[in-house]
């Protein structure tokens, strides 16, 4: 018995636009563009609250605001070094706003199942004995 291979035809040349966009489709570039451009704005937003809310809020509370808070040590050759730990706990809380934010966003995407929760422990199906 023999089978015939039916010739199929070569397959239709992709132009390079529509190979540039099969790709951002597959790869999903776009979402990740817009996730990173909106993730931009998100930190540029709670940079300005640290700054112009939380820290003078705390300023309140101690002798200067927290963005002058430094500490001057001479060093070994006697030119000074400064710290600005005043600074250093500003970017912890502007860390911290970020990292809730981050949280809160992918406990509600993942509430309506538009991202995977991977906290929960997979489901393994029962095997048959």
């Amino acid at each position: 018995m023999f089978v015939s291979l039916t010739e199929q035809p070569p397959p239709k040349k992709k132009s390079l636009k529509q190979q540039y966009v099969a790709f951002l489709i597959a790869f999903g570039v776009i979402g990740i563009a817009i996730g990173f451009v909106i993730g931009q704005a998100v930190n540029k937003l709670v940079t300005a609250f640290v700054k112009d809310v939380v820290d003078p809020t705390i300023g309140l509370f101690l002798p200067g605001n927290l963005e002058n808070m430094t500490a001057t040590v001479i060093g070994i050759h006697g030119a000074p070094s400064e710290f600005k730990y005043g600074d250093l706990i500003s970017n912890i809380i502007d860390f911290s706003i970020i990292v809730l934010l981050v949280f809160l966003a992918y406990k509600f995407l993942s509430k309506y199942k538009l991202v995977e929760d991977k906290t929960k422990p997979e489901e393994k199906p029962e095997e048959k004995k």
